[in-house]
């Protein structure tokens, strides 16, 4: 039976040495009051120290909230997290090697909470020829971090990775409400994410689970209700000011269509001037077919939907969000990985599985280095410990890959009129490279599988061949040597003179998408029905 406690009372179960599982996405999810408070207890006691704190994603804001809470030398010995760019005092921690530091795939990460649960080992292809490859660095993110957590093993003579489990005994978990049974509902919640997976690893290994919770019932929930059970639950904090610890997300405390509560009229965003992200979403939307499920990751990528939305081709995709949400309107900033109108929000780990079978048609990433073997470096740059997130699971299992970002960063200014491109200024940062700093997407393992990779920017395309990167589209108004080639730290190969993009991406007016799509939807339609005698009447 759960016990209800203060988030003082619940943060003194914490010990020296424990080992803290999370489940959460930026704000969703996060126990923020006892955060706060175990963040308290140390600066003024020195204890915990030395934890060990595991989260699949980045439970942050990136600015105070969350595992930032955790940013003190001594408080924590190692973590381990599918994303690092929110947590800038623990990067800073890393950096410096101050503590163990290790980046696994969220995905990966996910599902290791189910593995855990039920004790069973953790064996996948997602990782292989990536930096998580014990073959590269095993996923360390600093020379201080000794222990092989992962190893290269072979199933049926096939290549595959073995991340090595952990004995979680602190678990945090988040809801909407609890019963006196200790029961706990999501009802307002975005995403439940890995709540009940966590429950269940920290219960199995012999832990303690601390549940947040916004309201307490004094009736039973109904059983339907329930996403973990008072049976995995060893006690309930009661916040004191949800609209200042349980918020939805970084961005929102509440909103009703987040959590698939209330249907809201469609929410359009403003259009997106013409500049370089409208072109390379223009260009990245011609690779979808009608009826695509699709993934859209942050930055220059997100002009995608953006894109689809102004040419009223929505209504032909089935966004999902590797957090959870299925249809409806993904959205972008503070609020990423939650959608309005969704028509369904799994468990993290269930989508996950879904990726990694191979399930979603194509998606849109994004790039901060590329290389002359069609490598991708997200996750380390500048200096930085940034992570991929979910990148690595859905770059590596998708059937059709679009990579977007500007041709270089930092300073570039473009002109963009008539249907032609100027570049202006160039940016001081090269985005192809000779070798990536970091191997995120892997072009070796993607061409030996024979996946389908196009590299989208505002002035080139490049697709990924047997031979490497090969340049096949150009802009017009862009000078092939001055404003592409020598603008790169390599020569891609060119089988053939680069034709040139549509001049429609780079004009004012809407490119027409959806008499396309919608054509050959319909030509689709009326071969199926051929295939089955239908034009035989």
């Amino acid at each position: 039976m759960a016990r209800f406690l203060t988030a003082q009372e619940a943060g003194r179960l914490i010990k020296d040495r424990d080992t803290i599982l999370v489940s959460g996405f930026g704000w969703a999810g996060l126990c923020e009051e006892v955060f706060v408070t175990l963040e308290r207890r140390f600066l003024e006691t020195g204890n915990p120290r030395d934890l060990t704190a595991i989260c699949p994603a980045a439970q942050s804001d990136g600015m105070g909230a969350g595992f930032q809470h955790l940013g003190h030398e001594g408080m924590v010995r190692r973590v381990i997290l599918g994303h690092w760019g929110l947590v800038p005092k623990l990067q800073k921690l890393a950096m410096e090697s101050k503590i163990e530091a290790y980046c696994f795939p969220q995905g990966v990460l996910s599902i290791m909470c189910r593995d855990v649960a039920a004790k069973r080992p953790t064996i996948t292809t997602v990782g292989l020829d990536t930096y998580v490859d014990p073959r590269q660095s095993g996923g360390r993110m600093n020379d201080c971090s000794p222990e092989d957590l992962v190893s290269l093993i072979h199933v049926d003579g096939q290549e595959m990775l073995h991340y090595k489990p952990f004995k979680p005994s602190i678990g945090f978990v988040r809801g909407t409400t609890a019963d006196r049974s200790g029961n706990i509902s999501m009802e307002r919640e975005a995403l439940t994410l890995e709540m009940l997976a966590v429950a269940m690893a920290v219960r199995n290994s012999g832990g303690t689970v601390i549940a947040q919770v916004e309201r307490i019932s004094d009736e039973p929930l109904h059983s339907r209700s329930v996403t973990v059970p008072g049976l995995l639950v060893d006690a309930v904090v009661l916040t004191t000011d949800p609209k200042k610890y349980h918020w939805q997300t970084w961005g929102c405390p509440y909103d009703a269509a987040f959590s698939g509560e209330e249907r809201v009229a469609t929410r359009v965003p403003d259009t997106i001037p013409l500049n370089e992200r409208k072109v390379i979403g223009r260009r990245a939307l011609m690779e979808i077919k009608p009826g695509s499920v699709v993934n859209v990751g942050v930055g220059t990528s997100e002009a995608v939907f953006s894109v689809a939305i102004e040419e009223c081709v929505m209504d032909l995709l089935t966004p999902t969000v590797e957090a959870g949400h299925v249809g409806g309107l993904p959205c972008i900033g503070k609020d990423f990985g939650i959608s309005v109108n969704s028509d369904a929000i799994l468990d993290q780990p269930a989508m996950f599985d879904f990726y990694d079978g191979g399930g979603m048609d194509i998606a849109f990433l994004g790039m901060a280095q590329v290389d002359v073997e069609g490598n991708v470096n997200v996750s380390r740059f500048g200096g930085r410990i940034i992570g991929p997130g979910g990148f690595i699971n859905i770059s590596q299992n998708c059937k059709k890959l679009v990579l977007c970002g500007s041709f270089t960063a930092k300073g570039l200014r473009t002109r963009i009129a008539d249907g032609r491109l100027e570049i202006e200024s160039e940016g001081q940062v090269r985005k192809f490279v000779k070798s990536v700093e970091h191997i995120t997407f892997s072009g070796r393992r993607a061409r030996k599988l024979g996946q389908s990779v196009l590299y989208v920017t505002e002035r080139a395309v490049f697709e990924l061949t047997p031979e490497g990167l090969e340049l096949i589209e150009i802009a017009p108004g862009i000078d092939l040597e001055r404003d592409v080639l020598g603008q790169m730290g390599f020569r891609p190969r060119m089988s053939h003179e680069p034709r040139l993009m549509d001049a429609r991406y780079f004009k004012d007016e809407p490119v027409g998408y959806a008499a396309e799509l919608k054509g050959s939807a319909g030509a689709m339609n009326a071969q199926e029905i051929e295939a089955v005698g239908g034009g035989a009447q």
